[in-house]
Parts: C-alpha cells; structure tokens; sequence
C-alpha cells in the first residue's frame, strides 16, 4: 500500500470514529452511563444539576467510593449550569458555558471557553455529605479551569490550571482512538453497536499489581475485577475491533490455574478469587446449604466458571492468526478441562457437578435451591462442546502426539455425551438437573444448551424446538427467559429466575445453528440486539414481557455489550 493509500486509510477511519462517538454520545445520561475514560477509575453521576465523583473498585459499591458528594458549576447569577450535553470525551454544561474532561487517568479538569473575558463562573463542591461547600472562581481574569485530583487513597484536591483545551484535546484523541477500532455493522444496528463499544472501552481498567494488564471488567459500577466467564464473552466481542485486546482477556483468565489445574473465578487487583476461603464470611455463610457436604463451612470448596474456554480462544482466532499465542496456553487449558473430571465429578458417575453456585455462572437459578452437589445439564454441554473444541485446536496447532491428543478428547466428549443423555426426561420434554442426585423439578435455560453439543438424537432436538417456540415455556414476548413462564419459579425482575440474559441467548442460539435450525437461531439473533435496543442499552438482564431493563440489573454491562456486537457483526455479515 501507498503511503497516500494510508493516509486516507486514516482520515477515512477518524471520520467514521467521530461519527461512532457522536452514536455513543447520544446514551450517556451520567445515570445508566457514567463519564469515564479508558483505563480510569474516576466515574461521574448525575442527580440533577448536581454531578457526583466516584473511584471504581473491587468489591465497593459506589456509595463506599464517594470522592466527591456534590460537584456543580455556577454563573454569575450563582444558578447552578446545567449538563446540556455528553460526550465520550467531555460534559458540556450550560450550553458550552463550561466543560468537564478528563486530565489523564486520575483527575478531571473544569473549563471555561478560552479568551472569554467577561466569563464569570465559579466551582462549588461538597467532599461528603454534611461537609461545607467550597468554592474556587473560574474564567474571566481568573484561571481557565480546575483541575480535580483524585489520589488512591481518595482523597481529592481541587486547584487552579490552565490546561483544559489540551485535556479536552487529549480526551478526545484517546476516545477518537478507541472508535477507530468500532465494527461497522448495519446501519439500523449501528448506534447501539457504537454505544456498546463505548461500554467496552469505558470498562478497561487497568490493574498494576499484574503489570499494568488491561482488564475489560462486567462493569466500574461494582464488577471491577475480571470474572472468567466475562473475559470469555467480552474476549468474543472485542475480537472484532481489537483482537489483540480480546487475546489480553483470555491470558489473564489463564494466568493463574490452581496446582491441579483449576482456573480462578476471578482475577482482580488484590489476588485471586478461586475458593470458598477466598470469600468473605458472609457469602460463605449465606452460600452454605443445609445436609451439603460440599458446603461444610471447614471444607473449601473451588470456586470457578463453567468451561468455555477453547470456545472463546477458537473465536478469537478466527478474526485473526495467533497460533503461538494458542500454543503457549494450550496446556493450561487442557488441564483446565481434566480438572472438571478428576476434582468435580463429586459422586464418580462420570458426570462432574457443579460443587457451587458460583462456579454455573447462573448463582441464583433455582436448580441451586436443593442441596450441593448440584447435576445440570449445561454443564455436560460445555464439556462435550469444550472437548471437541479442544480436539480441534490440538490438531490445528500441529502439538505433539496430535492425533492421539484429539482422539482422546473426542472419545471423552462422546462418554460426557452419553451420561448428559441420561438427564432426559422424556415425559416432561426436558433435561433435568440433580441436586445431590435427586431431580430438580425447575424448568429453566440450562436445559436448552446441550443444543450446543450438535450432536443430540434428532427427536430431542425436535422436543427442545418445540419447548423454545411454546408460549408456556420460553416463547416470551422477549425471549429466552432464563426459567420458562409456566414454571412456579419464574421471577421476571429477579436474578437468572425469568430475566433474559444476552449470553444465554447468544448460547442457545450457537445450538440451534450447531443442532440444524440455522434460520431459528437467526431469527433469535435477531430478536436479541432488538432487545438491546429497545431496552435502551446492554444491561445485565432484561423483563421478558416488557424487554426494558430489570429493576436490579446492572447498566452498561460488559458481557451484554461484547455480544451485541458480535451477533450485529455476524447478523450484518449475512445480509
């Protein structure tokens, strides 16, 4: 290529950024969507006129990370401005009156337009609640902007600058930076696509203690860590803008196996979370099941995600060729898998279970109500699926003693295969979970994933169809909720008890494609980023009668958001 060819390359990609920023612009309300930057833990809230400053950390809920309980900008009049406008890169207020960006990672800085004399403004802020207002003047013969500090310990400071418009510049270049690598995907998909992308970004953080690593965490409004699950769904959106990225997420979730070869559940800045001793009293307390022996309080019991692993890596190498990379985790991953087999097949039938709720990824489903150890038939799923996978990588990236390894990895998926078909329940059309080995009358989405297999007898499939396309299972005016509606415990705002959840969806609908129903699997493509669009946004989880957002899910989240834009991607792909 011309150097002219790259050139316009360039201009061509910082025109459409602009463009995808200017998408994002229009969902960042400073309520569902906080202003933030890449790699930042500042966060700024609305309540009114009021703005409020917030640090993002592990395990803090916003109200214990309060740098500042008020922060406001006021005109000559001493009237508070009000935000008439967000941007990715800034806040304007009172229609450009004043502007709030970013000033590096850790502070903000407030300005007035430059070489406006007669600008007479000033910067109230409150530290806590009760504390005294204090006040510095802004513009005219005073300074151009403050700048607010915010120290790792909390504490900020406010003083005079006078660098807003390179901050604004600086701002601006790292968020026009970032939408360069935006998906472009169709154009009634587009805006969503962009804010979602935005949510990725806003959610990196970095996390020192790991050599300045990138984590791409669920959310800064509480999930400030790098959940193994999520890496592995945020790994498969981001592949599409940035795939090197994408790779970031998944050697994190590797970095760290147990000796025997479990991956943690989470990685965050303080350690690992990968045992019910890594957890605080209370969750260990409030975990523990009656008559469980895998809950006996002095028996740690591992703490993981469901193995997804070698779906996520085979993803991310689709986009682009990393081959070494593959090779240099290949070994934690295939132990990763023997884990399950060897340490989780907690009644040596062949079949692991789940030994905590945690580990399923779906805590509050109500196949966890009966006692621990708990048989679901995802589980089984993602074994198969994972084994096949494995089978494949193994011979793609030529290691040693191939044939053999992927001979071995295909006769265990078709025993695991043979074992999740004996949790059919041919009378009630579905695949039942086991609590400590007595059935789980719940009818819920885990039943539907060993669609992901593709390799069910034809009759169950036919079953499994039907179930999802019955207005008294999962045929919701938004579906698929994650406990079907004629099932006593579906919960419709509650967690993972009637909600719709984008990965499931996502999930189920990789089984209809695998399992023969390509054109239904479309369809509930479909169906999801319409959900996500007209909810508003990628939120935790969605009402599947009303499609808006669940009362007490999560904004902005970072699994929902990676999703959208790989199923807009491949929608878009297909016409």
């Amino acid at each position: 290529m011309s150097a002219i060819g790259a050139r316009e390359r360039a201009v061509v990609g910082r025109a459409d950024a602009a463009a995808a920023a200017a998408r994002a612009g229009e969902h960042l309300d400073l309520i569902r969507a906080p202003f933030t930057l890449p790699r930042s833990r500042i966060l700024v809230f609305r309540d009114g006129d009021r703005l409020r400053v917030h640090t993002s950390e592990y395990e803090r809920g916003l109200e214990e990370c309060v740098v500042l309980d008020t922060l406001l900008v006021r005109d000559a009049a001493g009237a508070p401005l009000p935000v008439t406008r967000v941007l990715p890169h800034a806040i304007e207020l009172g229609d450009g009156a004043a502007t709030i960006t970013f000033a590096g990672m850790s502070a903000l800085s407030i300005g007035a337009p430059d070489g406006d004399a007669s600008t007479q403004l000033a910067v109230d802020w409150v530290a806590r609640p009760g504390e005294a207002r204090q006040s510095l003047p802004l513009g005219g013969r005073h300074a151009a902007s403050v700048l607010v500090s915010v120290a790792a310990d909390r504490t900020v400071d406010l003083a005079p600058s006078g660098d807003h418009s390179a901050h604004l510049d600086a701002t601006r270049r790292t968020w026009l930076d970032w939408f360069a690598k935006c998906p472009v995907v169709r154009e009634d998909l587009a805006g969503m696509a962009a804010f979602c992308w935005w949510v990725l970004g806003g959610n990196i953080v970095e996390l020192p203690q790991l050599g300045d690593a990138r984590a791409v965490v669920p959310s800064k409004i509480g999930y400030v860590g790098l959940w193994q699950w999520d890496a592995y769904f945020i790994a498969v959106g981001l592949r599409h803008g940035d795939p090197e990225l994408a790779r970031e997420q998944l050697d994190l979730a590797l970095r760290f196996p147990t000796p025997d070869g479990q991956l943690p559940d989470v990685v965050h800045e303080h350690g690992v979370l990968a045992s019910s001793d890594d957890l605080p009293v209370s969750d260990r307390d409030n975990l523990r099941r009656a008559g469980s022996a895998v809950a006996d309080p002095d028996v740690p019991v591992p703490l993981t995600k469901p193995p997804l692993t070698a779906w996520a890596l085979r993803k991310v190498l689709e986009v682009e060729a990393a081959d070494d990379w593959a090779r240099g985790h290949l070994d934690v991953l295939r132990r990763s898998q023997d884990w399950w087999f060897e340490h989780s097949d907690l009644d040596g039938d062949g079949l692991p279970e789940y030994g905590h709720p945690y580990s399923s990824g779906l805590d509050d489903s109500p196949v966890f109500d009966g006692p621990l150890p708990t048989t679901t038939p995802d589980l089984a799923a993602y074994l198969v699926r994972q084994d096949l996978e494995l089978a494949e990588l193994v011979e793609q990236l030529g290691v040693e003693g191939a044939e053999a390894a992927a001979s071995a990895h295909r006769g265990r998926a078709a025993r695991t295969l043979d074992r999740l078909l004996t949790l059919w329940d041919d009378d009630r059309g579905a695949f039942r979970s086991l609590a400590a080995g007595r059935p789980v009358a719940s009818d819920t989405v885990v039943g539907l994933m060993p669609l992901l297999t593709g390799a069910l007898p034809s009759g169950i499939v036919d079953r499994l169809v039907a179930a999802i396309e019955d207005p008294e299972r999962f045929a919701t005016p938004w579906p698929i909720p994650t406990v079907a509606v004629g099932d006593p415990d579906h919960s419709p705002q509650r967690m993972w008890r009637g909600p719709v959840w984008v990965n499931t969806n996502t999930l189920v609908a990789e089984g209809l494609a695998r399992s023969g129903h390509p054109e239904r699997a479309r369809r509930l493509a479909e169906r999801t980023v319409d959900l996500v669009v007209h909810g508003g946004g990628p939120h935790e989880y969605f009402d599947p009668t009303t499609g808006e957002r669940a009362r007490t899910a999560t904004t902005a989240f970072g699994w929902s958001a990676a999703l959208f834009i790989d199923l807009a991607v491949a929608l878009s792909a297909e016409g």
